[in-house]
């Protein structure tokens, strides 16, 4: 575990200026310690040797201005110190989740959304310790030793030795038990984000765990991955209390060494009395940042650790995609065309689609049927470029993915509703939307009348997910995103699935009305929808087989 990970200036630029700033006000910093050391040494000297305040006037002036510039750097170091933080967590947080973003929701699925939740909030928090208290401590842990040394060397070369010699014992089991802790610090980590991914996956499951009379199951699990995590942080603090005891036991040691074999050299008129105040007063200022450093090291880890877990979501390749250099496509005109495309997963041996091969004409309904498992939602991943072929091509393949998704309305078979209004829910189709817009889309979507009855109509908050709407109710709020949209291109997974007949015949209805003048891509098991279709697509293994429906809308 490095004390300075170089990704982190790689991907966080306001870090490396903090960097310089902190080795900056370092160097200040032990300027000032070493003129408030020899300040005050003169100003105790002149006094034993009977030197009046007013004599000692300029020198104790001197001495409160250092004192006071000391303070002003240290707090100026402070708010620096906090502001990079901030600015470099903001930076790496977003990065964390643009990049988890751009590997899609294959990525994503699974514990790997909690692990990255956690990562992104509790994780990347730690930073602030990391960059107000570790960094510049290390800075100084870097200038100080040498230049005390460099300035006590000038004043007494014996004690110069003496702190020669001890200085590195500090830094050496700084090492050791970084060495010792590295493990334990990265253990701690994975099993936060173990619980947190279960956690997530528990809430989210939890009227299914209710109903098969399985949540004390899950809640002892969580309790047992919770011991295990509280067990692991506290062997930690231990390890980091009983580190900082010996690392303060060593430097007083140190320090005391210097004092014995000054005072007795003093006793003996072998040195200055000046030169030896002066060497008692900068020997402990040796040692200090050092110390420091061992009192911030497994806070300043745990921020480092973190780090490293956001660098390797970072460093996760991104899905190969062509060079988007082609024109823009505009699906209102142009043709889709799929040709001996094959898609691979990588946890899978067999591919998900097959040498498969389809023509979608600008304004066709197009209806995917086949067995679960089959490869329907590879092919709509496929089409919102969520998955990029192993083989073959697709006429879409140098349009960039941006420009893609403009074009597209995307109505899954479980849409996600954010804790927010029903407007702004709807609004998400096309933020920026007139309130006028929103209603006329929840009006198309077959939504309106019962938003209208609703006490706070469409600032109604629909609660996490969508709590406190019903499956219909959802999925007409993902068909209003769609119409407010007005994409030529509609994907739609399942729009029934679960509905009660009344409920789909609706949604049908709604769908019907979504699907004029665009061109329509819909994956069902439900046999009615081949009636609205132009042409039926069957998929079986991963293969493609195309056929006329009953009848064509």
């Amino acid at each position: 575990m490095k004390p300075l990970d170089p990704r982190l200036l790689r991907h966080a630029r306001p870090a490396r200026i903090f960097l310089a700033l902190t080795v900056v006000l370092g160097a200040v910093t032990t300027g000032l310690v070493l003129a408030q050391a020899a300040l005050l040494a003169h100003a105790l000297a002149g006094a034993f040797h009977g030197r009046g305040p007013g004599e000692l006037r300029w020198t104790l002036g001197a001495l409160l201005a250092v004192v006071v510039a000391r303070a002003a750097v240290h707090g100026l170091g402070e708010a620096a110190a906090l502001h990079y933080a901030g600015t470099v967590r903001s930076l790496l947080r977003r990065r964390l989740i643009a990049h988890a973003l751009g590997l899609g929701p294959q990525w994503t699925a699974g514990k790997r959304a909690g692990e990255v939740a956690t990562v992104a909030t509790r994780g990347l928090d730690a930073l602030d310790v990391y960059f107000a208290r570790y960094l510049p401590q290390l800075a100084l842990a870097c200038i100080t030793p040498v230049a005390v040394l460099a300035v006590v060397a000038g004043a007494d070369l014996l004690s110069a030795m003496v702190i020669a010699v001890t200085l590195p014992l500090i830094p050496v089991f700084m090492v050791l038990v970084g060495l010792h802790t590295k493990a334990r610090t990265e253990r701690q980590w994975r099993l936060l984000q173990r619980l947190g991914g279960h956690f997530l996956d528990v809430v989210e499951g939890l009227p299914t765990l209710k109903l098969f009379n399985r949540a004390d199951a899950q809640a002892q699990v969580i309790a047992e991955v919770t011991g295990a995590h509280r067990r692991i942080t506290m062997r930690v603090l231990r390890v980091a209390f009983l580190s900082a005891l010996v690392l303060e036991l060593l430097s007083t040691l140190a320090v005391a060494l210097v004092a014995v074999q000054v005072g007795l050299r003093l006793l003996n008129g072998d040195v200055p009395y000046e030169t030896a105040l002066l060497v008692l007063i900068l020997a402990p200022e040796a040692y200090l940042p050092l110390r420091a450093v061992g009192a911030q090291f497994h806070a300043g880890m745990e921020g480092v650790a973190a780090a490293e877990r956001a660098f390797e979501v970072l460093d996760t390749p991104l899905p190969r995609r062509p060079a988007g250099g082609g024109a823009a496509a505009d699906l209102r005109r142009d043709r889709i065309v799929l040709d001996e495309v094959t898609v691979r997963y990588p946890d899978r041996d067999r591919p998900a689609l097959e040498k498969a091969s389809l023509t979608i004409e600008p304004g066709e309904r197009i209806v995917v049927v086949g067995p679960s498992g089959a490869g329907k939602s590879t092919l709509l991943s496929l089409l919102l470029r969520f998955t990029e072929p192993a083989s073959g091509t697709v006429s879409f393949a140098d349009v960039p993915v941006e420009s893609w998704r403009e074009q597209i309305s995307w109505v899954p078979q479980h849409p996600h509703l954010f804790d927010g209004t029903i407007a702004d829910n709807i609004r998400l189709g096309r933020p920026g939307a007139s309130p006028a817009d929103v209603r006329r889309a929840a009006a198309q979507a077959g939504l309106a009348e019962f938003i209208e009855a609703l006490p706070d109509g469409y600032d109604t908050h629909v609660g996490e997910r969508g709590a406190r709407l019903s499956s219909g109710q959802r999925q007409r709020v993902a068909l209003a995103r769609a119409f407010l949209r007005d994409a030529p291109l509609v994907l739609l997974d399942e729009p029934t699935a679960h509905l009660d007949p009344l409920t789909a015949h609706g949604v049908q209805e709604a769908v019907h009305r979504l699907a004029a003048g665009r061109t329509v891509v819909l994956v069902t098991h439900d046999p009615t929808w081949t009636h609205f279709a132009d042409r039926v697509v069957h998929i079986e293994a991963g293969r493609l087989r195309e056929s006329r429906s009953l009848a064509v809308a």
